[in-house]
């Protein structure tokens, strides 16, 4: 055997126990002194595992076998758990998934010395077919005879070899089969890497990237597809600005955040938007009940994105100032300020990583915030928060330690928090979306 052979072979499986469940839903146990994080096992449980991956610290293993298992264990509903990284707590209750986040987010603020007041109820909504928006990879494998339609592997860049997704639409998510048989139908079937997924309440996109150009066969193919399954169809022979209509001829999505449908925010399946359609509707709702909007406050609406906040916002306030760094995102929120008969927002182009105080909109004041930054956080502008003077902020957050790090830089500024919770945005993962409220100190308590 040579010596890269010998490097990369496996060492052998071998029993364990698992002590405590990391914060990202993977099973901690300890080997020889070293700390072992194993997918798919569940605190108390013996499992026998394998070892995929060794650092100089920690190992990261998967589960072979559940040897004798936790009673919290449940059935995964999805045949390709084991293989897709798409899920990675199917195996745990989702009643126990939210307390497991939940924990994790108290424990994580705790450790880092930042006191909270109130702990929020978790959003919760439907466990299964919630996701409107997804990104499917397509790969053409001759050795399977087959084309692959669905997310990655975990842990490898491979299209995990799956019939049918339990978290996505199920008008989608149970036509991966038919999706990948008519794709190999294609004269250009080698050259489509992937889908582009996007749904409103009535209708379902399908962004195509293609390679090459289609011919009039692959053409004609896609759209007697879309026909049958009710499928709005786009191509992308590039980049996102080469996105075009395939059938119908007319076709758009919109988002309605409130949930009443007084708003409708226009949106392309490339766009980013929230994936659960319902707990975002909650979380816009909590979001405007937590900031007690009046109608003579002024907001700043920082990582505004198409106006999810800004324009329900609006509608209760004087003002509302958004902030983005995307031009086009900020373009078409702009629009459905116009569309929506709202007349009461301004909105700001930056790159919020990297503020500026001589931005107009950062010499001002405003009554109340609303942040809600990409998972690296919102350092920059936690940084200079106090300038603003604002009474109340709410923190959209979609990464448990950026959030705690603002946090605490937040708190330093003469705010306290007073309310913290979760949202269950993604039921079945260990991702943890969260809010949190901060409210300035008196003058007397400082």
């Amino acid at each position: 055997m040579s010596r890269r052979g010998r490097r990369n072979k496996l060492p052998e499986p071998r029993q364990v126990t698992i002590d405590a469940m990391s914060h990202e839903g993977r099973g901690i146990a300890h080997v020889n002194g070293k700390t072992v994080f194993v997918f798919g096992a569940l605190a108390g449980e013996s499992v026998r595992i394998q070892v995929l991956k060794s650092n100089r610290n920690f190992d990261q293993a998967t589960t072979l076998e559940v040897i004798e298992a936790s009673p919290e264990r449940i059935r995964p509903r999805c045949e390709a758990f084991q293989v897709c990284g798409g899920c990675n707590l199917q195996h745990l209750a989702n009643d126990d998934q939210v307390e497991l986040k939940q924990r994790a987010l108290l424990e994580m603020m705790t450790h880092a010395g930042v006191q909270y007041e109130e702990v929020l109820p978790p959003l919760r909504a439907g466990e299964w077919g919630y996701r409107k928006k997804a990104r499917l990879g397509v790969k053409y494998v001759k050795n399977k005879g087959r084309v692959l339609v669905g997310f990655r592997e975990r842990n490898t860049s491979f299209i995990a070899d799956m019939h049918r997704c339990e978290v996505l639409i199920p008008e989608v998510g149970y036509k991966l089969d038919l999706l990948s048989e008519m794709i190999g139908q294609l004269e250009a079937c080698a050259s489509i890497p992937q889908i582009e997924v996007a749904a409103d309440a009535d209708h379902i996109q399908l962004v195509f990237r293609h390679l090459q150009p289609l011919s009039e066969h692959d053409r004609d193919l896609l759209i007697e597809f879309g026909r049958q399954h009710n499928f709005h169809l786009q191509l992308q022979p590039g980049g996102p600005e080469t996105v075009c209509n395939l059938f119908p001829e007319e076709q758009g999505l919109n988002l309605d955040p409130v949930g009443n449908g007084q708003i409708r925010i226009a949106f392309n399946a490339l766009d980013f938007v929230q994936v659960n359609n319902e707990i975002n509707q909650k979380m816009v709702a909590q979001a405007l009940r937590l900031l007690d909007l009046q109608p003579t406050d002024k907001i700043l609406d920082l990582f505004c994105g198409l106006g999810n906040f800004t324009l329900p916002m609006a509608q209760r306030c004087a003002q509302v100032s958004g902030v983005e760094v995307d031009a086009a995102m900020l373009t078409r929120a702009r629009e459905s300020a116009i569309a929506n008969h709202i007349s009461n927002t301004d909105y700001h182009s930056a790159d919020l990583s990297r503020p500026d105080e001589d931005f107009v909109w950062m010499r001002q004041r405003y009554d109340k915030i609303l942040l809600d930054p990409p998972r690296s956080g919102a350092l920059e502008m936690a940084q200079l928060i106090g300038r603003f003077n604002a009474i109340r902020i709410v923190y959209v957050s979609c990464q448990p330690s950026s959030l705690v790090r603002d946090a605490a830089i937040i708190c330093s500024q003469g705010y306290r928090m007073t309310h913290l919770g979760i949202m269950d945005m993604f039921p079945q993962t260990a991702h943890v979306e969260s809010m949190a409220v901060f409210e300035r100190k008196s003058q007397e308590s400082k």
